[in-house]
């Protein structure tokens, strides 16, 4: 195949799982904001934790190069990959685009025939948009359906590639199809599904696909609700659902709510794209996990605590992002009840969060806390299981 240079904007998950997957072939140069992380990158070592992008980054000849310098990464770009972050604004009811945007207006004032491909999440109809908006045909869109902590295994084993590209432009359509090729070489899975759609279907396979994720996730967590207040064996009733093979043994482990990365702004963005258009299921999803919150904070103020204690605010196991966590959800609906909150969480380096103490001396953390949440379990607390409330009865994620 012939060889490309590919420019990737942002590199968190989606970003650095990309820039490493295709420097395995092309030359690639992956461009940041911190240089702390381009620094991190070019000496081998991964910004985030993911066990995969750490073994490549440290074994691999990858062709891949981490640059502060946008005229550097742009100007003789083949493909010119957006994967910068895409916030939720709860006023606008919509993703703030404005990163994306920066790339895109750069990237055209520098190297014009580059093809870009936003892999960024957005809302659906924004690519058009956008072409509009630029005057711009080589906008393209990429969706991505990554797991935290497991982005670059999911690159290399991908479910589907799909790329978005209008219809009727053939120009577009080759630069789709050669943009899909370079994912499914650097693979290592072969035979992968490969999808072409126009622009917008894209950007709601992408929505829709991460929203039915967050209402399997919240099916599970309202039957433990059931189970819990009626005293049942939630294991027993989702062991006997789940091995109907329509429904399978997946996906179905509860915890104190959907979070992480895309679920809640994904969730609540395709609930802003229902405005106006009749639904039921869409806006429950989003009202459930709001529920399940509450829920889960009210047991654990029945129990009367003086002091609990918060173990981890990651929202899954092996993973550093804490961001729209769901036990921080709990924690603040907590603390807005006076109760005193003790947090332990040795990814950070603050001595408080959200006006707690985090105290990463597990052995005190442990004496300190009365009553200790677990949204995810771990055997370095199994001294203390009476002090410990968790709904994690599969001990996965």
């Amino acid at each position: 195949m012939k060889k490309y240079t590919i420019a990737v904007a942002g590199i968190g998950y989606v970003g650095l799982s990309n820039s490493i997957l295709l420097s395995q072939n092309h030359k690639v140069f992956a461009l940041d904001v911190m240089k702390e992380r381009v620094d991190m990158i070019n000496n081998r070592i991964s910004p985030i934790k993911d066990a995969e992008i750490e073994e490549f980054l440290a074994t691999k000849d990858l062709n891949l190069t981490a640059t502060l310098d946008g005229e550097t990464a742009y100007k003789k770009a083949d493909f010119i990959v957006v994967s910068t972050p895409t916030n939720y604004d709860s006023e606008k009811n919509y993703f703030d685009t404005s990163s994306v945007e920066k790339v895109i207006e750069l990237a055209e004032s520098i190297n014009p025939e580059a093809t870009i491909i936003i892999k960024s999440t957005i809302p659906v109809g924004y690519t058009e948009t956008i072409r509009k908006k630029y005057g711009a045909k080589n906008i393209l869109f990429s969706p991505e359906f990554l797991r935290e902590g497991k982005a670059l295994y999911d690159n290399l084993y991908p479910s589907r590639i799909l790329v978005g590209r209008p219809q009727d432009d053939e120009i577009a359509k080759e630069k789709a199809r050669i943009f899909a090729q370079l994912l499914a070489e650097g693979a290592i899975k072969q035979d992968i599904p490969i999808l072409f759609t126009s622009l917008t279907e894209a950007e709601a396979v992408k929505l829709f696909a991460n929203t039915y994720l967050a209402l399997r996730v919240s099916f599970f967590n309202e039957l433990d609700t059931y189970a819990e207040l009626k005293g049942l064996n939630t294991k027993q009733i989702i062991d006997g659902i789940c091995l109907d093979p329509r429904i399978g043994n997946h996906y179905n482990n509860p915890s104190f709510g959907y979070g992480g990365y895309c679920l809640p702004k994904d969730t609540k963005q395709l609930k802003a794209n229902f405005n106006n258009v009749p639904n039921n299921i869409i806006s429950a999803i989003v009202d459930a996990n709001r529920t399940r919150k509450d829920f889960i904070a009210g047991r654990i103020i029945d129990k009367n605590p003086e002091t609990v204690g918060i173990y981890r605010l990651t929202m899954k196991t092996g993973s550093d992002n804490f961001r729209q966590s769901s036990i921080q959800g709990v924690m603040k609906r907590l603390k807005k009840q006076d109760i005193n909150i003790i947090i332990y969480e040795p990814t950070l380096k603050e001595s408080t969060f959200y006006d707690c103490v985090v105290e990463n001396n597990l052995e005190k953390f442990k004496a300190i806390s009365d009553v200790i949440l677990v949204n995810r379990y771990n055997d370095e607390i199994s001294d203390v299981l009476d002090k410990i409330y968790t709904r994690d009865l599969f001990f996965r994620d």
